[in-house]
């Protein structure tokens, strides 16, 4: 990492920097809602890390936990069934500010994210995400299970597994 740089868990003070990348990062109704994600900040910082640069959030990765999966389960996004027993990670959001993509911070937010799930003994993690990012996640060795059922935001979405 370069200087100036940390990877932290999340505070309650980062929602509304949160929420604004959230917003840019994702179109339309693909974004989380103000409220979803103080939620997630408040249900489960443990799973909810920011990349913070020169004082200010410019990245972050949200996720629950649970004891079964179900993907297509738009009720997770607001996490009901989150267990923070749950043995299974299930990312969220994946946002980096349009201002910083492209220099390595999400990859960068990847390997601690896997990193704090290992240490909190979960044995899998999961994610959606578009078909042109199938290859990205793989690189951290996310495996295609199937196309999701669900039709969050009105795009067809993939879902991967990554075994801890």
């Amino acid at each position: 990492m370069e200087e100036g740089t940390v990877i932290r868990q999340v505070r309650e003070t980062d929602l509304e920097r949160c929420f604004e990348i959230e917003s840019l990062a994702y179109a339309g109704d693909e974004a989380a809602s103000r409220e979803k994600i103080a939620r997630r900040i408040h249900s489960y910082p443990q799973g909810f890390i920011v990349y913070e640069k020169d004082g200010a959030v410019v990245g972050f990765i949200n996720s629950g936990a649970t004891h079964q999966v179900l993907m297509s389960d738009d009720g997770f996004k607001e996490l009901i069934g989150h267990d923070a027993n749950g043995q299974f990670a299930v990312i969220l959001s994946v946002a980096v500010h349009p201002e910083h993509q492209r220099q390595g911070i999400a990859g960068q937010l990847m390997y601690s994210f896997i990193d704090a799930m290992t240490r909190l003994h979960k044995s899998e993690i999961h994610l959606m995400c578009q078909p042109e990012l199938l290859d990205y996640y793989q690189r951290f060795g996310y495996r295609y299970l199937q196309d999701s059922a669900s039709e969050h935001g009105g795009l067809s979405w993939k879902e991967m597994k990554l075994d801890l």
